[in-house]
């Protein structure tokens, strides 16, 4: 659920990465001077909310640094994982409901956020009880409403790829692949993100039934009349319409849409399934009529089913699509990489796709990633065997 537009104070559950030592060799005023001026397009008088980590704290002042450049106004904020964690270890219960006036007000003032994602702990707070972050996030929904209403550019670096150790471990990929692979999806011609979406586009509003196949068992089709992908190219783009219109994820190369709501059928099997920093395997969700009617798997369940069971109703529907359209950034043979972004890969979710231009509003979303799978569009192939059909 990493994809749900949040100002990042306001609901710390959300698990980031950070800029590390094995990126020391970054050029950081060129990422600042790219992400202000290419991804966020700042331009004089806005008002612009940066986040990170304290140990970022070049890139986030060079971020700031070339807002204030452009004749804009920087709101700098830092955090950490310890923060993170002592927000739920000693704030007590009682304060999750809790009217958020301060976000209230920041939401109302601002123009753009910058997220420089922050933690790379695996399982910080699997130990916090479920229910905690339903209470959170619901009572975060008017500054949600705000938001959705409001336009707020938003550019977020990382995307759940920032190569750190824990991050490669837990992918089970060299550091050093990691890292290069992530900078050179950042370092990709946007321009030929573009190309590629457009194309992925086409084919997809000129069918009507989407069916995704797998040899591990996967089998769901949806329908997808009248979807209007958005293009995730790195780039805030000129129309204004909805929340998707106004986001950048960092790497960059998606398409996704909200498909057909209540048509989702079928099986959605995931030979591994990272969640709250433990690894399910042999995930298998069953889908009827668009709602998900069970999940099993082959190892202990219970971490993902608690938090399901703690969340509103609406969490159930069957409600996103994601492509990934970077051609440069692959998923190792062998390895337990799972990215939106590799090319031909394909995310599903469910719950919140309000950042998709959806309209459930659920108070939780979650993404399931699948890669080496094949894609029909009605009968024409998109993917092949988790590789992109040009």
């Amino acid at each position: 659920m990493k994809k749900i537009i949040i100002i990042f104070f306001f609901l710390p559950f959300f698990v980031h990465a950070q800029l590390s030592p094995e990126n020391a060799g970054t050029d950081l005023e060129a990422l600042a001077k790219n992400i202000v001026n290419q991804c966020a397009n700042i331009q004089t008088d806005e008002i612009v909310f940066i986040n990170g980590n304290a140990r970022d704290i070049e890139l986030l002042e060079n971020i700031a640094v070339n807002v204030r450049k452009n004749g804009a106004f920087p709101l700098l904020t830092v955090s950490s994982d310890r923060l993170t964690r002592k927000m739920f270890t000693e704030v007590p219960a009682k304060y999750d409901t809790q009217y958020p006036k301060l976000g209230m007000e920041i939401v109302k003032m601002i123009t753009t956020q910058i997220n420089v994602t922050s933690s790379d702990t695996p399982g910080l707070l699997a130990d916090i009880p479920p229910e905690r972050f339903a209470t959170r996030n619901k009572a975060q929904k008017p500054v949600q409403d705000i938001y959705r209403e409001s336009y707020i550019k938003s550019v977020q670096l990382g995307n759940g790829l920032y190569p750190t150790k824990n991050l490669a471990d837990q992918f089970e990929v060299p550091v050093d692949q990691l890292a290069k692979m992530f900078w050179d999806g950042i370092n990709i011609d946007y321009n030929q993100l573009t190309t590629i979406g457009e194309k992925l586009s086409k084919k997809l509003t000129s069918g009507n039934t989407l069916n995704i196949t797998h040899d591990n068992g996967t089998n769901i089709s949806v329908k997808i009349t009248d979807c209007k992908p958005f293009i995730s190219d790195g780039k805030v783009p000129a129309d204004k319409s909805g929340s998707a219109s106004r986001s950048v994820y960092l790497p960059a190369g998606e398409v996704f849409f909200a498909p057909v709501s209540g048509t989702a059928n079928g099986t959605l099997v995931l030979d591994h399934f990272r969640f709250r920093g433990q690894t399910i395997e042999g995930l298998k969700l069953v889908f009827k009529d668009g709602e998900l009617t069970s999940m099993s798997a082959k190892s202990d369940i219970a971490v993902l089913k608690e938090y399901y069971d703690a969340q509103d109703e609406k969490l159930a529907e069957f409600s996103l699509v994601d492509f990934g359209i970077n051609p440069k950034i692959t998923v190792p043979k062998g390895s337990k990489l799972y990215s939106y972004v590799p090319a031909g890969t394909i995310t599903l979710g469910i719950g919140n796709n309000f950042w998709a231009n959806g309209d459930n509003d659920s108070n939780a979303g979650i993404q399931f990633h699948l890669t080496g799978s094949k894609v029909t569009v009605d009968n024409t192939a998109i993917i092949n065997e988790g590789k992109l059909i040009d």
